[in-house]
């Protein structure tokens, strides 16, 4: 099941700094990000058996998360609230803003089954 988590948050005259490392529940071996996304909605993408953690640094997004029970949606549009995504579950990220930043962190290393789930990856436009 999807569900969302704080990220702590700290502000000041400055601007803010987010902490990502203990709080994310498990060891982040890859990190990816899509920038500028246009109006394009990405669908029915499973991560295998990997975790993620989605994070939309810039602009927002709405992701829904498919089981086989039930479906869920979100929208991601502050850099303090971090997305936690299953493995086996369907995913679509769609209604990006314009120069949106979403920020992918993984529980596993890139394999080459990925590159064929990425292929197969339908791009629409939204």
């Amino acid at each position: 099941m999807a569900h969302l988590i704080n990220l702590k948050t700290f502000t000041d005259t400055r601007g803010s700094l987010t902490v990502i490392e203990r709080v994310i529940p498990f060891e982040i071996k890859r990190i990816f990000y899509v920038n500028d996304p246009g109006h394009f909605a990405y669908n029915g993408y499973d991560f295998g058996n990997a975790t993620h953690a989605v994070v939309c640094l810039k602009g927002s997004c709405r992701i829904s998360s498919h089981t086989a029970d039930e479906e869920q949606h979100f929208v991601l549009e502050t850099a303090d609230k971090c997305l936690l995504l299953a493995p086996g579950d369907q995913h679509s990220v769609r209604e990006f803003t314009d120069e949106s930043i979403l920020m992918v962190m993984a529980s596993e290393p890139f394999e080459a089954v990925d590159s064929m789930r990425v292929d197969a990856y339908r791009y629409e436009v939204a």
